[in-house]
């Protein structure tokens, strides 16, 4: 089956995600050189954040720009040795322009050493 390390991360990904405690996973399963990709440039930082400050940063200004009204993570979904996807479903509103949207993304996780060491971000297409 899959190592037990790469089955724990997931699962304590999995829920914090759902039950409001990112910050609580940031600290205790990334990896201090982690690194995090999204699909599109995430305005002046581009698509790559490199090490788990700047991933905090970006943490710091998703939930500042936006009212999370709510967001769940289905899976985790193991694959090989070192990685695991979920499922995102998300219900924000941008504060700027008071837009309502509802979107849904994969994230993509590399575990190394016990330690979520790269995250990548697939979106769906806005309709």
């Amino acid at each position: 089956m899959f190592p037990q390390d790469l089955t724990d991360v997931a699962d304590k990904l999995t829920d914090c995600c759902n039950s409001g405690r990112e910050a609580e996973a940031l600290d205790s399963l990334y990896a201090q050189d982690c690194v995090s990709v999204e699909a599109l440039p995430m305005g002046e930082a581009g698509r790559e954040t490199q090490g788990l400050e700047g991933i905090r940063g970006k943490h710091e200004w998703w939930y500042g720009a936006h009212d999370v009204h709510s967001v769940s993570a289905e899976g985790p979904f193991l694959f090989g040795d070192d990685q695991f996807s979920l499922v995102f479903d998300m219900d924000v509103t941008n504060k700027e322009t008071g837009e309502r949207m509802r979107a849904k993304e994969v994230g993509v996780y590399t575990v190394k050493d016990g330690k979520i060491a790269r995250e990548e971000f697939f979106y769906s297409p806005m309709s």
